[in-house]
């Protein structure tokens, strides 16, 4: 018998325990008949004020991972969505997404998985992005060779990067539409085919939108296309309006 709510399919989301942005943004895409059940992967919200403490942030969450996989599978949800993009590419590219899905793979068995490292490189596909891509993250400059190495690898050439370099991991999902307006421009140009946005707790959403309209060209936020990858991948094919082209086109 399936879930009472959750009908046509039910996902369990990992997400670190100080982001505000994934559960808010995965529910407002959420098709009548799909739930979504967040597991939270415990780190402190400590200051971030260099590359190193960066990389130390990445290294909490990475072991973090497997607790809250099996807390949230104790809800026997259908599917796994990771709701952190920068553990996908961290050290490695697709090579790190690999490592990351045989971690899930040997908590969660063959249960579906989704992660931004296989939804960003399907949205650019779907949308017929060829070129530069562009690049506005939350994270520190330390994070340009991971995520120049992503893009490259998955056949684009890495445009113009914008690391706002926030202040501690709450502090990304509080920042604010102007800065994240200025640096979408900040990176944008005539020989720019698409901006993408890492960082699942940096509130891009409904500002990635009004980008795709008034710059004329693909905006991807990580979160769309990261649910939209995981409604597509288990069979649910219904246009979300207000949520961007990729929900509403594909």
């Amino acid at each position: 018998m399936p879930d009472i709510l959750g009908w046509r399919t039910t996902f369990g989301v990992v997400t670190p325990s100080t982001n505000t942005v994934v559960q808010p943004e995965y529910d407002r895409m959420r098709p009548a008949g799909v739930t979504n059940h967040v597991a939270r992967m415990h780190i402190p919200d400590d200051p971030i004020g260099s590359d190193g403490d960066f990389d130390e942030l990445i290294r909490r969450i990475d072991v973090a991972l497997e607790a809250a996989i099996e807390r949230v599978l104790t809800a026997r949800p259908d599917r796994l969505i990771l709701g952190i993009s920068a553990e996908s590419i961290w050290g490695g590219g697709r090579a790190a997404a690999a490592a990351i899905a045989e971690r899930v793979r040997a908590v969660a068995g063959d249960l579906p998985f989704t992660q931004a490292a296989d939804a960003l490189p399907a949205a650019l596909e779907a949308y017929g992005v060829t070129g530069r891509v562009a690049l506005v993250t939350p994270y520190y400059p330390v994070a340009e060779g991971h995520l120049r190495a992503f893009v490259e690898e998955i056949g684009y050439e890495a445009g113009p990067m914008r690391h706002l370099a926030r202040t501690s991991p709450v502090d990304i999902g509080r920042t604010s539409l102007e800065a994240l307006r200025d640096a979408v421009n900040e990176v944008n140009g005539p020989d720019v085919a698409a901006i993408v946005q890492f960082g699942a707790n940096l509130p891009f959403g409904r500002l990635a939108v009004v980008a795709e309209e008034w710059l004329g060209k693909p905006v991807i936020a990580v979160n769309t296309a990261t649910y939209w990858h995981a409604l597509r991948s288990a069979g649910i094919t219904d246009r979300v309006e207000g949520c961007g082209r990729l929900l509403s086109d594909f």
